[in-house]
């Protein structure tokens, strides 16, 4: 099926402001540094405007033919950001390779620790190292980490591209959030507007276990709330309960009866008994942040 016309393939070589040039330069250097021959990189791949950049910065500086995108596939991927990965991809003009990963096996993932995306991140490189990297033949792996995120305190999925010795291109050379999008949107990708999307991991209370069966709740009522109109969304899995974030410009959707019905029926239809809807509206970072800068005497 065509793309269309707003995710017709990009031209990867597309100038640049010299800012950012200076970022895609950077990029090129990391990846090629101390190689006497043109590398091919596999690049952590989640179809987000980070990914989508770092892979498009990759191509431009070793080529399409030697860049490859490497999807993580596991029920913690909602299916609509699988879809949405393959898009991207498609529009960048490069090569996606799924990996099967087993994260919901170890308990110290299932257990959901505030520490939960380190395992998933050490299980991807973990499945990268032992089953991608010889088979396709790869001379470095990277992933989309830019610097504000490097500075975050719920991100210990860095410390596990560390361990494995995953290059992080876009962080080390400075690269913002904000120029990963500028990046983005002077290429004509259609991640550079797109919301971040944690994986659906992050929607249940750290504690409390992580299932596939929770997963694919959250999952189904996700698709019921965009279905429904909103441009983004949460749907945090409290056992029975199903607490709806969405966008707090966007409550006004829920005025039409009819809609709100139809959204409490299709919620309760993915698995929960009780929809609620959170007036803070979307809230990044929900559960593990409130932890990680909890005061000492509160953890007592």
């Amino acid at each position: 099926m065509p793309l269309h016309h707003e995710h017709r393939q990009v031209d990867l070589h597309r100038a640049l402001p010299a800012p950012l040039q200076r970022i895609a330069t950077a990029v090129a250097d990391d990846v090629t540094a101390g190689r006497s021959a043109t590398p091919r990189v596999g690049v952590a791949y989640s179809g987000g405007v980070d990914s989508a950049v770092l892979g498009a910065l990759v191509a431009r500086a070793v080529g399409a033919e030697r860049t490859v995108l490497l999807l993580g596939v596991s029920p913690s991927l909602a299916r609509r950001e699988r879809r949405l990965a393959h898009r991207q991809a498609d529009q960048l003009g490069l090569q996606v390779v799924e990996v099967a990963t087993r994260e919901l096996a170890n308990p110290a993932y299932s257990a959901n620790p505030v520490d939960r995306c380190y395992h998933c991140k050490d299980e991807l490189f973990t499945r990268l190292d032992t089953d991608v990297v010889e088979a396709l033949e790869l001379t470095v792996i990277a992933y989309g980490e830019n610097a504000d995120d490097a500075v975050r305190p719920d991100r210990p999925g860095s410390r596990a591209a560390r361990e494995h010795r995953v290059l992080h291109p876009l962080a080390a050379a400075g690269a913002t959030k904000a120029d990963v999008r500028a990046i983005a949107a002077h290429l004509g990708l259609a991640s550079s507007a797109k919301p971040a999307a944690p994986c659906l991991a992050s929607r249940i209370p750290h504690g409390q276990d992580v299932t596939a069966e929770k997963l694919a709740a959250i999952d189904a009522a996700e698709d019921a709330v965009l279905a429904a109109g909103f441009t983004d969304c949460r749907v945090r899995h409290h056992g029975d309960s199903a607490r709806i974030e969405v966008p707090t410009g966007e409550f006004g959707l829920l005025a039409d009866r009819t809609r709100a019905a139809e959204l409490v029926a299709a919620v309760r239809a993915a698995g929960f008994r009780h929809v609620t809807l959170d007036l803070a509206g979307i809230q990044s970072g929900a559960f593990t942040l409130s932890l990680l800068t909890r005061r000492p005497e509160e953890a007592r």
